[in-house]
């Protein structure tokens, strides 16, 4: 006779089973995990979500991430307002930044384009990203989204959406990772590579 989890322990479950990329056996092992784990530590978690809930919000101009009204980086008066770089989620403005090679602002999506998941423009912050544009002083949009289907679909769009609105719009290189070896490379990547050559 089959067993099934019931009350509290099933609805912790099927909660963290709602995650994304958390599936029934990992949604299971966090369930024990929450269960065998102090009382503090519980209530520690607790205190860390809701937290996060109260204060963490959209940034009302980038959709950055921000404990306030507008994010650190839009805050910023040594940003260059004019370039401005389309990524597709907060954590990616936390990669670019990491890097220190770029001073402009963000503009993130929220998502991408995925027609066979019923994600359109209307779904992303396309309208807000031409409501930027059309206030006037940028001069170029640099599309970061990531080289998979979505994301390459997503950066066409935007594509044939913003050269006619008078701005530059570039795409981020991709090819061979820096320390790595062609011989090491799927095809497609040196395929990539060789497009997006430059001058040295």
């Amino acid at each position: 006779m089959k067993t099934s989890y019931k009350g509290p322990l099933k609805a912790l479950i099927d909660e963290f089973n709602k995650m994304p990329g958390i599936g029934p056996r990992t949604a299971e092992r966090l369930a024990f995990y929450i269960l065998k784990t102090s009382a503090e530590n519980g209530k520690a978690l607790l205190a860390a979500i809701t937290r996060v809930k109260e204060t963490v919000r959209f940034c009302a101009l980038c959709n950055n991430l921000s404990e306030t009204e507008t994010c650190e980086i839009c805050n910023d008066p040594s940003r260059d307002r004019s370039i401005i770089c389309v990524v597709e989620e907060p954590k990616e403005v936390i990669a670019i930044e990491k890097t220190g090679a770029f001073n402009g602002v963000y503009h993130v999506l929220l998502g991408t384009l995925s027609p066979l998941d019923g994600i359109g423009p209307a779904d992303l912050k396309i309208e807000e990203l031409i409501g930027r544009i059309k206030k006037g002083g940028v001069k170029e949009i640099i599309v970061a989204t990531s080289f998979d289907t979505e994301g390459e679909t997503t950066a066409l769009y935007l594509a044939r959406l913003l050269k006619p609105r008078g701005v530059k719009v570039s795409r981020v290189a991709y090819g061979i990772p820096v320390g790595s070896s062609i011989e090491y490379a799927d095809q497609a990547t040196v395929a990539k590579a060789l497009d997006g050559r430059r001058d040295i």
